[in-house]
């Protein structure tokens, strides 16, 4: 061998794009891999319900009243996790409701966010009275306990899953807000936001094309976080009557409907209970690994 072909550099590897780098740095969290596939599977089932049982979630078997599950003494295949009081199949109501869950918990986040990025990014720019008084009612709202403010909301409005979504909304809109309202302060002190207002760079668009990308981070991972949030508060708005009204398959009524079965057929409580705790769980999970990788000084060595 030469000296040339010793001497002779190693190919540099190109680095790593940064959605291969960012999946490098969210797959070193396991939990978050696995929370991730449980939000998908949950997500899937709720779109592909209708391919997953031929029950319908709303239709009464009378011969199969509290109809225990498969692995209970008295159960059977036809309904395997069992039925609720009206002789509803359960599996059919959870996968069925975990749609309308998730549902509640998408619009809540994209409302919020949507609307916390417009009041957050105007609060910093403009600052002054505006900001004070946008902060002032930011507090108002946080310092109500959410679940009595969603109940006030609810109680003005009336209860119905438009209202519902409406109401948690509000309830999140401060979090949204003020993230982004912080954010967007410390990018506009930096030296790039000073150049680009020299350079005579529109505020609209120095705002939209400059600053927002750069608060984005935190707020993705605010936003999955959320998600579980208005899961678990459309839950307990349902439980006490207030969410989306019966028939409507929901966790929280669900919940609601078997509260008196607790001991005589704890099934019928313990299956919606489970959804929720397993969902919330493994969204928090995912949102965790999403902080770890959006943030390079959480990430693992």
């Amino acid at each position: 061998m030469s000296a040339e072909a010793i001497k002779a550099p190693v190919a540099a590897q190109a680095p790593p794009s940064p959605l291969r780098a960012f999946w490098n740095a969210f797959s070193e969290n396991r939990g978050a891999v696995l929370g991730m596939a449980v939000v998908l599977a949950v997500i899937l089932m709720g779109v592909f319900a209708g391919l997953l049982t031929s029950y319908d979630p709303l239709e009464q078997y009378r011969d199969a009243v509290k109809l225990p599950p498969v692995w209970a003494e008295g159960g059977n295949w036809s309904h395997w996790l069992g039925t609720d009081p009206l002789g509803r199949d359960m599996f059919a109501r959870l996968i069925y409701g975990s749609r309308l869950s998730i549902f509640i918990g998408m619009s809540v986040m994209l409302v919020s966010t949507f609307i916390g990025i417009i009041i957050g990014l105007l609060a910093a720019w403009r600052g002054g009275l505006f900001d004070v008084i946008t902060l002032r009612v930011m507090d108002l709202i946080m310092s109500i306990p959410d679940l009595v403010l969603a109940i006030m909301v609810i109680a003005v409005i009336g209860p119905n899953l438009t209202n519902t979504i409406v109401a948690i909304t509000l309830v999140f809109l401060p979090r949204y807000v003020r993230l982004v309202r912080s954010s967007a302060q410390v990018e506009l002190s930096k030296d790039y936001v000073t150049a680009a207002k020299v350079s005579g760079v529109r505020p609209l668009r120095l705002m939209l094309t400059s600053v927002l990308p750069n608060c984005l981070a935190p707020l993705i991972v605010q936003a999955a976080l959320g998600v579980s949030d208005a899961i678990l508060e459309a839950a307990g708005l349902g439980f006490l009557g207030l969410g989306a009204q019966p028939p409507t398959p929901e966790w929280g009524s669900m919940l609601a409907d078997a509260k008196d079965l607790i001991t005589s057929n704890p099934w019928v409580m313990a299956m919606p209970g489970l959804a929720i705790l397993i969902t919330v769980l493994a969204i928090n999970l995912m949102g965790d690994g999403l902080r770890d990788a959006l943030d390079p000084r959480l990430r693992r060595s």
